[in-house]
């Protein structure tokens, strides 16, 4: 029954199946140009001549002394070897730090956490590309559980390009650009997906569905400058951008990166990572990390095309710390000014509070896990939890991940009708994920995998006669990214 539900729906939205798998051929023929160009240009290793005894010589006569280098200070300019060392494998707010902390924003992952993409350098600069998109076919409430599921294919996607490059002695400057073609490939809707809610289109709000993410992601500079090995300072402007608010985003949490939904509690949790507006401050001690932010409360508009008003009229604290290797925890709390634009006269005060953990087992075995809480208080009639636990397993080419969430909603934000629920009704849903990946191929420096999920989603009583008692979704995808950087 299920396979000729599958072929009735291709035959019905066969013209926007080609369009979807028409442009996310775009992509995967645009990321495949970018790694051979990559490739292409790279300069190629020079065999090293041959030592004479002339060549020796003069090597012993021009050799300079080594000098000694203060703990606080980093090689000089004529130093290309060391410099270009420290150009591969800093952090993006500190010249100090491992790349691999880098995370979404200002925030920080463990520095234990993998990293995918391609890097290119050369003596100033380091850039990196890096991201993920998906081909799928996605159906919410394939056993027909209740009314409210939908089946749709579709192409999720993202990807970052980032490049930094010291200043002076001290100084670190960086940028970075984030897109995404969901206008394109998921459309204006966004993507079914039971029990989601937030943001508009056509005036309504979304609910049970997905909504796109913006075209221009992100567009941010900053700059960091060293007090000495232990401690920085650094700004980040970014419009848009992301405020020192929450964990990383779930679109760069390693325990996340093989699963193409948001979590149920985004919006509760790190919705925020797109804000048209964001300035924020920081100064880290070893492995502490205070910052503060100033932005745009109000989430991007219908028109995924387009720069929003930045505003500068929310605010956002967080501390970090990396306690090892292994660990990364933040807590933070932000007023946001008028987010939905349905509802303008509700500001939200948002704290959270995450840990985000990654192990290594020898050369090709992971495991990355994240827990994160996300509380949104409006008024004393709006008080709502959300909780995510996930991880994922690699070994090879092969993982295994799941996610746990809890999350409370509204009659409001489930668009339910109040006279019949009331007001101020609260539901709980609880959806458990699990799902496998497969590398398939690489070519070159891009991976194709594929891979497959299954959710169970548990809510409230109340809500059996519209959702049903446990509806179930199901998708399968084809994965392209860039390989694991070693």
């Amino acid at each position: 029954m299920e396979i000729m539900k599958l072929v009735k729906f291709i035959n019905r939205h066969k013209q926007t199946v080609m369009k979807k798998l028409l442009l996310s051929m775009l992509f995967v023929a645009s990321a495949l140009i970018v790694s051979a160009q990559h490739e292409h240009h790279a300069p190629a290793k020079k065999e090293p001549a041959p030592k004479t005894k002339v060549d020796s010589a003069k090597h012993k006569k021009h050799t300079a002394p080594k000098q000694s280098v203060k703990k606080d200070t980093v090689p000089h300019k004529h130093d290309d070897h060391a410099q270009h060392q420290e150009t591969n494998m800093s952090h993006a707010f500190s010249r100090n730090l491992p790349m691999n902390r880098n995370s979404s924003g200002t925030g920080w992952l463990p520095d234990e956490a993998p990293m995918y993409g391609y890097m290119m350098h050369s003596k100033k600069w380091m850039f990196m590309l890096h991201g993920s998109a998906w081909l799928r076919y996605n159906n919410q409430d394939f056993n027909g559980a209740g009314s409210r599921g939908d089946a749709k294919f579709d192409a999720p996607n993202w990807f970052m390009g980032m490049g930094q490059t010291p200043v002076g002695k001290r100084g670190l400057f960086r940028f970075s650009a984030m897109l995404s073609l969901d206008p394109l490939t998921v459309g204006g809707e966004g993507y079914p997906l039971l029990f989601q809610s937030g943001e508009t289109y056509k005036g309504n709000p979304l609910v049970d569905r997905q909504h796109p993410h913006d075209l221009f992601a992100e567009l941010s500079v900053g700059y960091t400058h060293m007090l000495s090995r232990d401690a920085d300072v650094f700004v980040y402007l970014g419009y848009p951008g992301e405020p020192a608010l929450s964990a990383p985003t779930f679109m760069h949490r390693p325990s996340s990166l093989f699963n193409p939904d948001a979590p149920l509690g985004h919006h509760w949790q790190d919705a925020t990572h797109i804000t048209f507006g964001v300035a924020t401050v920081g100064v880290r001690y070893k492995n502490f990390k205070l910052e503060g932010s100033s932005f745009t409360g109000r989430e991007p508009d219908e028109d995924r095309y387009n720069f929003d008003k930045a505003r500068f009229d929310s605010w956002s604290g967080r501390l970090s710390y990396n306690p090892s290797k292994e660990w990364a925890l933040q807590v933070s709390h932000g007023y946001i000014k008028s987010p939905e634009p349905l509802h303008p006269g509700e500001d939200v005060h948002r704290t959270t509070a995450s840990a985000v953990h990654a192990k290594r087992f020898g050369k090709d075995r992971m495991l990355n896990s994240a827990v994160v809480w996300g509380y949104n208080y409006v008024d004393e009639h709006h008080k709502e939890h959300s909780f995510l636990l996930e991880s994922a397993y690699n070994w090879g080419k092969n993982a295994v991940y799941g996610r746990y969430e809890f999350v409370e909603k509204s009659a409001e934000e489930l668009n339910l009708d109040e006279n019949e629920f009331g007001h101020d009704a609260l539901f709980t849903v609880n959806a458990l994920t699990a799902g496998v990946h497969r590398q398939l191929f690489s070519i070159g420096k891009l991976n194709i995998g594929a891979g497959t999920q299954a959710t169970l989603y548990v809510a409230d009583d109340q809500l059996k006669h519209i959702y049903g008692k446990t509806p179930m979704a199901w998708q399968i995808y084809l994965r392209v990214y860039p390989a694991l950087m070693r």
